[in-house]
């Protein structure tokens, strides 16, 4: 591996604890690269739902544990085997860490899902250390170069949230020109799937029940925006409305509403198909759904790293922004946290740990 000068020791927010705050404190920098590992500096690393559920244990998460599992940033060292990083390049970083390469879900060609590797060495921020630090180890075999054009505080919530909302329209096969629901469609999946599912030419009826998230769907360019506190039968009428009285053809469901799913499954014709991306304890669904409507529900888990880069390619060519309320420094990660609790979040909530990058990188784009 690369060995460039690097300080010993680190700032980083960690869960030291369940159900405690976030410990910023200094720890080792990553030393030790494995052939196909990456150390990062961190530019930007963004909070997710998830995250509250390592820190209440729900994810079983070996402590201590480096927060975030959304990051992004600068490539400062390459494991020996590594040939398509250099030093310098400007990466996404996936969740995902040392996958074993040789299980179905890893070897089935382009429809490879690693994510669903059952041997793999962790998932940076939930079982092992994220981007909650200065520097992070990642792997390259799940990392992805960030166009030019895409910003840190874009990249950096992509790496989850995005990824994971992009592949929820992909399985949901709607094409141009056709109609798809998000319920929830103001939040951090939700906004990015409605400007996503806009950019690939898909109608889409945004539903939520927050003023800060229906402003927000209406920003992001939804056909139709709906307010789920008017009542499931309300909304389906409005849906039908608009979708020659069928409903529409697939519905995301992004939100952990315990109605959420079935109002997902109301919105859906007949035959159709609800990809349920949120994480609620429990996804209930009336009977007359699944049996008597024949909705078919499919669960997903963020991307394989073609999908990465083919969201990214996208995001790049279509200009598309990541709705974000920025913090600086670990410093402020308590009141990102409590903002993420109050429900007044519009967007992704995330931290800048290195103004720097992100100054150097504006002087890149304003060179473009």
């Amino acid at each position: 591996m690369t060995k460039p000068s690097l300080p010993s020791k680190m700032w980083a927010a960690q869960v030291i604890s369940f159900n405690e705050p976030y410990k910023v404190h200094q720890i080792p920098v990553p030393s030790d690269l494995a052939p196909y590992d990456l150390l990062i500096k961190v530019a930007v690393a963004s909070l997710c739902h998830t995250d509250s559920m390592v820190s209440s244990g729900a994810m079983a998460t070996p402590l201590p544990c480096t927060g975030s599992h959304e990051g992004a940033g600068t490539v400062v060292a390459i494991g020996t085997s590594v040939s398509h990083f250099a030093v310098g390049d400007r990466v996404m970083a996936g969740i995902l860490y040392d996958a074993c390469g040789t299980c179905a879900e890893c070897t089935g060609g382009a429809s490879a899902c690693p994510q669903y590797c059952q041997n793999t060495g962790g998932f940076l921020g939930i079982t092992t250390h994220g981007f909650f630090a200065q520097y992070a180890k990642v792997d390259a075999r799940q990392t992805a170069k960030v166009p030019s054009n895409v910003s840190f505080q874009t990249a950096a919530p992509l790496a989850c949230a995005g990824v994971t909302v992009y592949r929820g329209i992909v399985l949901s096969a709607v094409r141009q020109g056709e109609w798809i629901a998000i319920v929830g469609s103001g939040g951090g999946l939700g906004h990015l799937g409605v400007k996503l599912a806009k950019a690939m030419g898909v109608n889409v009826i945004g539903i939520d029940a927050r003023d800060e998230g229906l402003q927000l769907t209406r920003l992001c360019g939804a056909n139709v925006t709906i307010d789920a506190r008017i009542g499931l039968e309300e909304v389906v009428k409005a849906v039908r409305a608009c979708t020659g009285n069928e409903g529409v053809k697939a519905t995301l469901n992004v939100s952990d509403a315990k109605e959420a799913a079935a109002l997902a499954c109301a919105v859906t014709k007949m035959h159709g198909t609800m990809v349920q991306l949120a994480q609620p304890d429990g996804v209930v669904i009336p009977f007359h759904e699944l049996i008597l409507r024949d909705i078919r529900v499919r669960g997903s888990a963020v991307a394989n790293l073609d999908e990465a880069r083919d969201m990214l390619e996208l995001v790049a060519g279509h200009g598309i922004t990541v709705q974000t309320c920025s913090f600086q420094g670990l410093g402020e990660i308590g009141k990102l946290v409590e903002l993420a609790h109050s429900g007044k979040m519009k967007g992704k909530g995330v931290v800048i740990m290195d103004q720097k990058q992100i100054e150097r990188e504006k002087n890149i784009r304003s060179a473009l």
